[in-house]
């Protein structure tokens, strides 16, 4: 398959020339379309920054980002601001949903930056919500919402737009685990329904072992790389366990 995103060479560096703190060194990958990718390394490692460089929230200090062929490192400004609303969605732990719009209007507003008409608004928004399971909610407020409810209103606004990539920041952190069941489920069956491509950030082995393939970052580098392939994933989160004790980490119950 064709690679959605594709990272190279990438470096990172913080701070002044006496105080310099490297937090990617030499990281490169490919993401398939239609691959489930998962992040994972402990406090520190450069998982976050990663996904910050790749959403071009924060940009690389050397190396290149690829996404849809085209290269991000060397857009700025307008054209970069145009090409992450088309080209990218957005999950995060906390929501991020405004309180003073409804569910509807939430998954909405994406389209409506966009200037997508008001006919085509309706119906994609309509369909994402069938999709997650959450066309009971659409007239209802964030704070009228259960925590599971907000996220998954969160990934129909990522959706939406049929964004090229789906980046998603620890978006089960917030979440008891019936309803982080129920949004990795959700996932699945984007990937698996809709094509989607979703690269997730996590620290929780339990996400991370509904992923296709999972990318371990120690001290800025690939440490290593799990794929699941005809594995079930309770013997891919055996492996996820294994490869978190080589890390030092502390993997979650499988639940």
């Amino acid at each position: 398959m064709a690679a959605i995103l594709q990272a190279e060479n990438l470096e990172k560096y913080y701070g002044a020339k006496n105080n310099l703190t490297k937090a990617l060194d030499g990281v490169s990958f490919k993401v398939a379309a239609g691959e489930f990718l998962g992040v994972m390394g402990a406090s520190g490692s450069g998982k976050t920054t990663l996904l910050n460089c790749v959403s071009t929230i924060d940009s690389v200090t050397a190396g290149r980002i690829l996404l849809n062929g085209r290269d991000v490192t060397t857009m700025s400004g307008k054209a970069l601001a145009r090409f992450r609303r088309e080209t990218l969605g957005f999950i995060f732990q906390d929501f991020n949903l405004l309180d003073t719009l409804t569910a509807f209007e939430n998954i909405a507003l994406a389209l409506s930056i966009l200037r997508r008409p008001a006919g085509d608004i309706e119906a994609r928004v309509r369909e994402a919500a069938e999709v997650l399971g959450i066309t009971d909610v659409l007239e209802k407020f964030p704070y009228q919402m259960s925590g599971g409810q907000k996220q998954r209103v969160a990934c129909a606004r990522a959706i939406v737009t049929t964004p090229a990539l789906v980046l998603a920041d620890e978006p089960t952190g917030s979440l008891d685990s019936k309803s982080a069941r129920a949004l990795l489920e959700s996932f699945q069956h984007l990937v698996t329904s809709r094509g989607a491509t979703i690269l997730m950030v996590t620290h929780d082995a339990f996400s991370a072992s509904y992923c296709h393939r999972i990318l371990f970052v120690r001290d800025g580098r690939i440490f290593q790389e799990l794929v699941r392939g005809n594995e079930s994933r309770k013997a891919f989160f055996d492996q996820i366990i294994e490869v978190v004790s080589l890390l030092g980490g502390d993997g979650h119950d499988l639940r």
